[in-house]
């Protein structure tokens, strides 16, 4: 090779002078920007939700007052029925449910005129009607779905009420004890097939506003008064006391049932023909005292019924 010989090195050039193909900087730099924004734009918005104070626990969990009042007002407008409840006896259940912490949970034996109004001041609560007429369940579950409502069958008798009594006081330490889980029960007065879960509720308030009892052969209303009684005892969890409230408290077969199972010394108020009673809970020792510390007349006057 001849000294200062030169190489000469020939490239391949496309036709029409185009430089070869490359990725474009371009493109990756915007893609780049893009997603900087983006996460600098998601991270700004979520500092700024987990700043804000928190709301205040259940500032909703109520209906207005304002509202609350105006349902109790117009429901007591329309109370034309000696059945229905008057101004002052809604009156005394809605102050307690306004009082009533929320989540309140409500129990109503009855489907009756006040049932709608029941469900709508509960809010966020949980409100269940039983009643014993699947008939009326069914028709009430078809116009108003978000109710919750179940049918019971009552095997008691009007007419059997001081029957019923007397054994009841025989069985006070054994099947009719006053603390006890009332789905195991063979006691003739627990209502013992509601659903399983509403037997480990722990409940504010029982209204009792049924089954019927204005004729004989009807069930009356001892099995809902006793069981409403157990049921306030025996809660666990919750608040220490249970408001039962008893309508048409004038009845014979609810005078003497609330007095022997409610108890007396329960009575709060009474507002017209209601009784409200506010009982407290009772642990498994307490049995051998019975419902009441006073018990109620050993002996009942045998009224015709």
């Amino acid at each position: 090779m001849k000294a200062g010989a030169k190489f000469i090195v020939l490239h391949h050039k496309p036709a029409g002078g185009a430089p070869p193909p490359s990725p474009s900087l371009r493109a990756w730099l915007l893609i780049f920007v893009l997603f900087f924004v983006f996460t600098f734009a998601f991270t700004l918005f979520t500092a700024r939700d987990a700043a804000r104070p928190p709301a205040v626990a259940n500032s909703n969990s109520q209906l207005p007052k304002p509202v609350f009042d105006a349902l109790v007002h117009y429901a007591a407008l329309n109370a034309s029925s000696a059945s229905r409840m008057t101004a002052e006896e809604l009156s005394a259940v809605a102050a307690v449910l306004r009082r009533c912490a929320p989540p309140c949970n409500l129990l109503v034996f009855g489907i009756t005129h006040e049932t709608l109004l029941w469900s709508s001041l509960n809010r966020n609560g949980r409100t269940v009607f039983v009643g014993d007429s699947a008939y009326m369940i069914s028709k009430l579950e078809e116009r108003h779905p978000s109710i919750e409502a179940y049918d019971v069958q009552f095997t008691t008798k009007l007419s059997e009420l001081y029957d019923l009594m007397e054994y009841c006081k025989g069985e006070i330490r054994g099947e009719c004890r006053p603390v006890q889980n009332l789905l195991f029960s063979d006691c003739k007065l627990a209502v013992n097939d509601m659903p399983n879960d509403l037997y480990d509720v722990a409940w504010d308030v029982i209204v009792v506003d049924g089954p019927r009892g204005c004729f004989g052969a009807a069930p009356g209303r001892m099995s809902v008064i006793f069981t409403a009684g157990v049921l306030a005892r025996s809660k666990r969890g919750g608040a220490a006391e249970t408001h039962v409230f008893v309508h048409e408290f004038d009845g014979e077969a609810e005078r003497v049932c609330s007095e022997e199972f409610l108890c007396v010394e329960n009575l709060v108020e009474t507002k017209g023909i209601l009784g409200h009673f506010v009982i407290g809970k009772m642990d498994d020792n307490s049995n051998g005292f019975g419902f009441c510390s006073v018990s109620a007349s050993s002996t009942f006057p045998r009224n015709s019924i």
